[in-house]
């Protein structure tokens, strides 16, 4: 007899299988049982017929709890009326572990209490689903650079400076020196760029914003390429054939997963690249047609102005050439401006606002130099990335995507916190 999972289950229709899986829910009547279970891989229905398996083990199968553990054992049967394709008729349970008073039962619950539950929240369904998403993201992602000819970096967390200012940053103490939380990696990785030309990192981010929306955690994990030799339209192109592969990736292979989400997948499908554009300029003036006279030029988009740029649009946007005055420092200008940089944010539809940003990079050394200083950033912090300067510079640029906030918009979730298995919030530290 094969032990197998679930998701292996259409490659044995006819055969009889053991399974290691827990009972997400259950109906029975006097003389069936239908069993909800799970392993991890995936759901599927076990059906238990009194008359064929006797008494006690009918029993046994009417008293199991929600979330006990088992193995159970049974014939793989073809059910075309499932979207898994086939149930298990069960002939045999051995118990594991009872599981008493599970508190998280099949009815509504509050935020607070799921998230307080969130070692146990993860098991539903719904969750499940996100969590096979990211995972699809991840694996994507990987796959795209790889075959592009990245190769994979890894910056430090605790950093002796700030890429884009220390406001928003954990501080701690490194021995005697004070250190940070990394907020990106990305002046790293610009070092390994000059190493390496092609290169992407895959790690955790912090940022000490005390904010509550939607979009937001406190900590969260970017996806950061950097590419020597490469100027911004180059960068451009890449970003939208990134986020097209990893779109038409989970379309391909998180079906079951986005059905059981509720996804309107037809939002995604014709996510192809190339992406619309469309300069910071002309975005201030789309804005003010559409009455949000309260932005103007220089200030930040929040999110009701994401929100009305991406609606105009059926694919990701990208909003182009930021004032200089809200950008970081390390920000290459516009050839033909001085008021406004190379850069570019990438807004997914939907309301799901900023996915990526990017920028051409400063390679000028007297250039950096006049930045960091206007900046009021300690030069002393910043000799080795002024440096990369000095030996060999070039022209590069890079970007950060969210990983959450991707998430968050091709499944459909209604808040980042549901996309990362224990989110950090700012007022949420447990579990």
């Amino acid at each position: 007899m094969k032990k197998i999972m679930i998701h292996d289950m259409p490659n044995h229709i006819g055969e009889t299988v053991k399974l290691g899986v827990w009972l997400a829910n259950k109906r029975s009547s006097g003389k069936i049982a239908f069993l909800q279970l799970r392993d991890g891989s995936g759901f599927v229905q076990a059906v238990i017929v009194k008359e064929e398996v006797g008494e006690e083990l009918f029993a046994t199968a009417k008293g199991l709890t929600q979330e006990t553990s088992m193995y159970i054992t049974g014939v793989v049967k073809e059910d075309t009326r499932s979207t898994f394709g086939c149930e298990l008729n069960v002939t045999a349970i051995e118990v594991i572990h009872a599981a008493v008073d599970y508190p998280i039962t099949p009815k509504e619950h509050g935020v607070e209490f799921l998230m307080d539950n969130r070692h146990l929240w993860l098991r539903s369904r719904k969750q499940h689903a996100i969590m096979k998403v990211r995972n699809e993201v991840i694996r994507a992602t990987y796959e795209f650079f790889n075959m592009n000819g990245f190769v994979k970096i890894d910056p430090p967390i605790l950093t002796g400076s700030a890429p884009e200012g220390t406001s928003e940053l954990f501080a701690t103490k490194y021995f005697d020196e004070d250190a940070y939380l990394s907020q990106s990696g990305q002046l790293y990785m610009e070092a390994a760029a000059m190493a390496l030309g092609k290169v992407f990192s895959f790690g955790p981010t912090f940022r000490a914003e005390k904010s509550k929306t939607r979009r937001h955690l406190i900590e969260f994990w970017m996806i950061e390429p950097e590419i020597a030799f490469c100027e911004f339209e180059e960068s451009l192109e890449i970003q939208e054939q990134y986020v097209s592969y990893i779109v038409q990736s989970v379309l391909k292979n998180c079906k079951i997963d986005l059905e059981r989400l509720g996804r309107d997948t037809s939002k995604l499908e014709h996510i192809q690249a190339p992406f619309p554009r469309i300069t910071y300029d002309d975005a201030i003036k789309f804005l003010h047609e559409k009455g949000f006279t309260d932005i103007q030029w220089g200030d930040d988009f929040g999110a009701p102005h994401e929100t009305a740029i991406a609606e105009h649009y059926d694919k990701p946007v990208f909003i182009t050439c930021y004032p200089v005055g809200i950008k970081p420092f390390y920000m290459q200008p516009h050839p033909e401006r001085d008021d406004v940089v190379l850069c570019a944010d990438l807004i997914a539809p939907e309301g799901y606002g900023e996915i990526i940003g990017g920028s051409e990079r400063i390679n000028d050394y007297d250039l950096l130099k006049q930045r960091i200083a206007e900046h009021n950033l300690d030069e002393k912090a910043y000799a080795w990335y002024l440096d990369l300067r000095k030996q060999g510079s070039v022209p590069h640029s890079g970007f950060g995507l969210g990983l959450e906030r991707t998430v968050a918009w091709i499944s459909g979730a209604e808040h980042v916190r549901e996309c990362i298995p224990f989110p950090r919030l700012l007022n949420r530290l447990y579990p």
